[in-house]
């Protein structure tokens, strides 16, 4: 959840940044990709910005190629999820130019090899990454083939392909047919016990603590509605829906499922996030097992009390340490935003010592204590009635203080 805190926080500095001209670079490089080949296209882009007609402009993406390459010396490969580069000048005075660059290990895979010069940097791809936290099983087949796997946030991660011969044509021989048919059943139920063993497995391995939400189920013809029905897959893993696929491969045919699937999806995160809040705002009213408002929950913390911690996604607190430049009076206090204070009452002014995310100092405590941290995405009703009403930051407590 920290790690996820930190690139959000990153994202929404970023997305502030505007270049005077198209001098903001973007460079995305994939897992697995070689670190030498993004440094041969950055020479090659170098060359061509020469050709830039503005001196400020040609002057400064040429800075911040010369940056970017200094900076990639550092790593002999991508981290494994890839690396996203964010490179450029984010001086409001032409006069003064300032190249900063920001870099970001994703989350999950990147599966894009993208350079781009533009106006501002380009965060799409990990913005989508960071729109959906919980993991999914997912698994399309017919009668001849599965693919199984799970969908972290946007990308899929393929676990296993099963194959079935249940369905190729067999010599009857000298059998009847009632045996003939019961041969065929019991391969089409080994089939689905495969594929069911196949998703249990992943769940064992992927879905502990109630990471993995749920089963999405897809492909043609009548072995998807089946294999729904044959109750070889864990009870705890609900089945949220059924949909029809053209393929069952894992280009192909996951993405189908995908789109298919992604109002279910969305739902699912709503569902989610009003089960937590509804129970938030119960307690809550009742004076009961929850508490809001970062001195709370931080006293909560410490007294390990706290079962779940509940953080709005636009939170912005900050924990700041003043001095009096007149008098020296100490003070400390909790601001949103950039809220600063200004002149102390004897005239002089408040200087500021120290300050700290708070929001960050909250989620280091729960990380310590394996406490679960439940994200509120502040665009929804409830996001907003977190933010605004609780001040973006909350917790369900163990026992009654």
């Amino acid at each position: 959840m920290k790690k996820e805190y930190n690139i959000r926080k990153e994202l929404k500095r970023l997305s502030s940044i505007r270049g005077s001209g198209t001098e903001l670079i973007t460079l995305y490089i994939p897992p697995g990709s070689q670190i030498s080949d993004a440094t041969a296209k950055l020479r090659d882009e170098h060359g061509q910005a020469a050709n830039i007609k503005s001196k400020t402009t040609r002057t400064n993406v040429q800075g911040a190629i010369d940056k970017i390459m200094q900076y990639l010396k550092l790593y002999r490969q991508p981290p494994k999820n890839g690396l996203a580069i964010f490179c450029g000048n984010i001086s409001s005075e032409q006069a003064k130019p300032d190249i900063e660059l920001f870099s970001i290990e994703a989350p999950q895979p990147i599966n894009v090899n993208i350079y781009r010069c533009d106006s501002k940097f380009f965060l799409e791809p990990i913005e989508a990454m960071m729109e959906a936290r919980d993991l999914y099983a997912m698994v399309v087949l017919d009668g001849r083939e599965a693919t199984v796997g799970f969908l972290n946030g946007t990308h899929f991660q393929k676990v296993a392909s099963i194959h079935s011969y249940a369905h190729a044509k067999i010599r009857k021989g000298g059998q009847s047919m009632n045996r003939y048919q019961r041969l065929i059943q019991e391969s089409i139920e080994n089939y689905y016990k495969k594929v069911g063993d196949a998703i249990n497995e992943m769940f064992n391995k992927q879905g502990q603590g109630g990471k993995m939400k749920g089963l999405i189920i897809g492909g043609p013809g009548p072995s998807k509605e089946n294999f729904a029905k044959s109750g070889v897959v864990y009870t705890q893993l609900k089945i949220l829906g059924v949909f029809d696929t053209g393929y069952t491969d894992e280009s192909a045919g996951i993405n189908e499922l995908l789109e298919k699937a992604k109002e279910v999806l969305e739902q699912q995160e709503a569902i989610q996030e009003r089960k937590v809040m509804d129970r938030f705002l119960s307690e809550i009213a009742r004076n009961g097992l929850a508490v809001s408002g970062y001195e709370a929950v931080k006293k909560a913390l410490a007294a390990n009390n706290v079962a779940k911690l509940l953080v709005s996604e636009g939170a912005e607190l900050t924990r700041v340490n003043y001095k009096c430049t007149n008098c020296g009076t100490d003070l400390t206090q909790i601001e949103q935003g950039n809220t600063r204070l200004g002149k102390h009452e004897d005239g002089g002014t408040w200087g500021i010592v120290s300050q700290v995310d708070a929001v960050e100092e909250l989620l280091d405590m729960a990380d310590a204590l394996n406490i679960e941290v439940i994200s509120i995405n502040d665009d929804s009703q409830y996001g907003k009635e977190l933010l605004l009403g609780f001040g973006g930051i909350a917790a369900l407590l163990r026992y009654k203080a």
